[in-house]
């Protein structure tokens, strides 16, 4: 593989970082899901990333992200090593710069999962070799990707659709926003008062000429929507007394909801769920749920975005 298999990649010496999907321009990130496609079509990879090795650092707990970028690398020829909070010297006051300078020196590229963006934005500035975010408090980009790999497999282009988000305007739904501008569907936002997504990014979303609109009624928010998407009230990191449940539970993806969207409306979540909380059950296990395919294509989007940023 080389630069050029990549429109609007970077060929220069900076490592190909995937940070968030607002620093990626639309030719970037569509080919990166034009490999995870292909990658997912292919009953055996090819071992793209022999002798690769990704170094993943977990501050908080990871079941999706974990084993599909594990996975992800094995099947392309590459290894991991796995590291949580506790067992890096970041636990004894070593900085996140330094520990960049040092990983950069072992391994090929660095996945971390944290809480706050600062420490995801230094581990960048200081790293040699390409970081991608597998979670901040703020984004979770390599969700996103393979959300919107999960509805094209099911209903074709995304562009120009209508994408209906409902409950708490937390680091999924932040993500979301970025992704309508990119890849140019129209997003509305239904969240509580307190609960939603800052105004700064829907400010942003509107000067990239983003079709993004924050409502306060979930129905008109899911009105003709082709996709309803959710997630759980309490995100990781979130203080549980301080989310307003009772505010929250109006916004509950139920099937009386779902029957205002559009009448092959898919119901997306990234999970985990909780069932009877942000989403009935006869919705997450019925027909129109693709949960567990969107959990399933975080492997083949993690590879592409590993390829991308290994090529």
């Amino acid at each position: 593989m080389n630069a050029d298999a990549f429109p609007g990649g970077d060929t220069g010496a900076r490592p190909r970082h995937f940070l968030e999907l607002a620093e990626l321009d639309t030719a970037t990130l569509r080919g990166i899901l034009e490999l995870a496609a292909a990658f997912k079509r292919g009953a055996r990879p090819p071992p793209v990333l022999a002798g690769r090795t990704l170094a993943m650092l977990f501050e908080h707990p990871s079941t999706r992200t974990r084993v599909s970028f594990e996975v992800a690398m094995r099947q392309l020829g590459g290894h991991c090593t796995v590291l949580s909070g506790h067992e890096l010297q970041l636990g004894r006051g070593e900085s996140i710069a330094d520990t960049a300078r040092v990983l950069s020196r072992y391994v090929d590229a660095i996945m971390l999962r944290t809480d706050r963006v600062a420490k995801l934005e230094e581990m960048a500035e200081h790293a040699t070799v390409p970081v991608i975010n597998g979670l901040t408090a703020a984004s979770h980009p390599c969700q996103l990707m393979a959300d919107v790999l999960t509805f094209e497999e099911r209903r074709g282009p995304i562009e120009g659709q209508v994408i209906a988000w409902c409950g708490d305007g937390n680091n999924v739904a932040r993500t979301w926003v970025q992704a309508a501008v990119r890849f140019g569907f129209c997003l509305r936002l239904a969240s509580p008062e307190g609960c939603e997504v800052p105004g700064y990014l829907l400010d942003w979303a509107r000067r990239e000429g983003g079709d993004v609109t924050a409502v306060r009624d979930p129905a008109e928010a899911v009105r003709g929507a082709r996709a309803v998407v959710t997630d759980c009230w309490v995100s990781m990191g979130d203080d549980p007394a301080r989310k307003a449940r009772a505010a929250l539970a109006p916004y509950a993806v139920t099937a009386a909801l779902m029957e205002q969207a559009a009448a092959d409306a898919l119901f997306m979540h990234c999970l985990p769920a909780h069932r009877g909380e942000e989403v009935e059950a006869a919705v997450i296990d019925g027909p129109q749920s693709v949960v567990f395919e969107e959990a399933g294509n975080r492997l083949h989007a993690q590879k592409g975005i590993l390829a991308w940023a290994l090529s």
